[in-house]
């Protein structure tokens, strides 16, 4: 049996809500790296799919869905004052009500996303309401209303989460390419002042899964390598992105956010129905969907440098997403029709026969073009270092182990983003999980090659302005 370093003790409940693909994949990590009473882990998932599984682990079931008039009184009889840890990996449930709870019990805590109470994404009708930019904004709220207390991990899963750590391993591996190395900045001001001073305009988080399966998708069968759930609500949010300074064009149907930090944008249109032009090292140039995503309102706001306002430096980011190409077929359905498909489903570790998840960040507009640094996680690499997962799903999972021991290290550290935390640490943690971690540079841009047998707006004077990106 493999030995695996002990990252500490966890004295009290380990409280896990939501037992899917992720919750389900980070269990074997904490049972691995952590020392605590396996009597004492508890999950919190209505579902009993995998009830018999946690049976024959010894694992506590609460079979309940939390609700807005429920969840103080089931986390409460769960949780106890000072000790353990709150590991929140599910859907419909408020992040910030059960992050504050925590924090009002001193209870170590962390999320991969911010999440809302059910009926949240298809129910608001204000779509400013709708965006990532407003629920992170009520976390931040939190933040300055309390500040400093028990660690709150906030949105630290592969993304949100792990790429922040790789745009700064990507920008110490680009100042030392331009033999301009740089040492490691030792505050936010620092790392932003470095990410403007390298010509840095922009990043993408580049994704791009070819996991597959031997059986093809049904008709009426959505199908995905993470929480179908998950996709469909961002994918029905309205497309995001965090707007850098160097844009001269705006989206005829862009909205500013007049309030709060200012760094990010919406569009009027789903991101799901939103492409742009990205490049990940395997297939090169290709199409990505601009979901709307945590890192891209926090990449922006956390590199600005000067008034959140009028800012003398911002970079633009968003995600740039391929899924596996079952899931583009879903969603192709999905909004053809106009409903969502009866069946939900998520391509486990048994099923999936080839295929990578290459998830990285792309740094562009500087003096080497572009720069992709990233994991290149295979399926089949997958199988060798972690069970009941999937490549998608062990950068999630790995990356929430980081997170907790980050929060472990740093107990009274109060609400934290992943841009805010050690990146050289939680990637220490992570990295034995993550397959190849390579970083790669391309020529290409948005206007390399491009199709020109219809009429488009592009600027030519710059290939990385926002609208050359954007495909439709």
């Amino acid at each position: 049996m493999p030995s695996y370093p002990s990252y500490g003790r966890i004295d009290g409940p380990i409280v896990i809500i939501g037992f899917g693909s992720i919750g389900r994949g980070t269990l074997p990590l904490i049972e691995r790296h952590f020392e605590y009473d396996p009597r004492r882990v508890v999950v919190i998932e209505p579902s009993d799919e995998h009830h018999v599984f946690m049976v024959q682990r010894g694992i506590t079931h609460v079979q309940d869905a939390l609700t807005p008039d429920n969840y103080r009184a089931v986390l409460g009889a769960r949780l106890e004052a000072g000790k353990g840890f709150c590991v929140n990996l599910s859907v419909d449930t408020s992040s910030l009500d059960i992050m504050r709870l925590c924090r009002e019990m001193g209870v170590p805590y962390i999320d991969t996303v911010t999440e809302p109470w059910a009926g949240f994404y298809f129910e608001t009708t204000d779509n400013a309401a709708r965006t990532n930019y407003a629920l992170r904004e009520t976390v931040l709220a939190e933040k300055r209303a309390n500040p400093g207390g028990t660690t709150a991990v906030s949105c630290c899963g592969a993304n949100p989460g792990m790429v922040s750590w790789f745009v700064k391993e990507a920008l110490l591996t680009l100042a030392a390419d331009l033999g301009r190395p740089a040492a490691i900045p030792d505050s936010r001001a620092g790392w932003a002042r470095l990410m403007q001073s390298l010509g840095v305009k922009g990043v993408h988080i580049a994704e791009r899964d070819t996991q597959k399966s031997v059986v093809h998708k049904p008709i009426g069968t959505f199908v995905n390598t993470w929480s179908v759930e998950g996709f469909i609500a961002e994918g029905f949010q309205p497309a995001e992105l965090g707007w850098g300074t160097h844009e001269r064009w705006f989206p005829p149907n862009g909205h500013r956010n007049q309030a709060g930090c200012q760094a990010g944008i919406w569009m009027d249109q789903p991101g799901a129905l939103t492409k742009v032009h990205t490049w990940c090292p395997t297939p090169g140039p290709q199409y990505g969907f601009l979901v709307t995503h945590n890192e891209a309102i926090s990449i922006s706001d956390y590199y600005t440098v000067g008034d959140a306002s009028d800012p003398e430096y911002r970079p633009t980011c968003h995600y740039a997403y391929h899924p596996c190409d079952d899931a583009v077929l879903s969603f192709h359905e999905t909004l053809g029709s106009g409903m969502v498909q009866e069946t939900l489903k998520i391509l486990d570790e048994n099923e999936i026969v080839d295929g990578i998840d290459e998830l990285g960040v792309l740094l562009y507009g500087h003096e080497k073009n572009a720069l992709w640094y990233g994991s290149r996680l295979s399926i089949q690499e997958t199988r060798k270092l972690a069970p009941f997962q999937n490549a998608t799903g062990l950068q999630v999972t790995s990356a929430v182990l980081a997170g907790m021991v980050w929060a472990l290290e740093n107990p009274d550290a109060g609400i934290v983003e992943a841009d805010e935390m050690d990146h050289a640490r939680c990637l220490q943690v992570q990295r034995p999980y993550l397959g190849p971690v390579e970083a790669h540079y391309t020529d290409w841009t948005p206007l390399t090659k491009r199709w020109s047998q219809f009429t488009e707006e592009i600027d030519e004077s710059d290939p990385w302005q926002f609208v050359n990106v954007l495909a439709s």
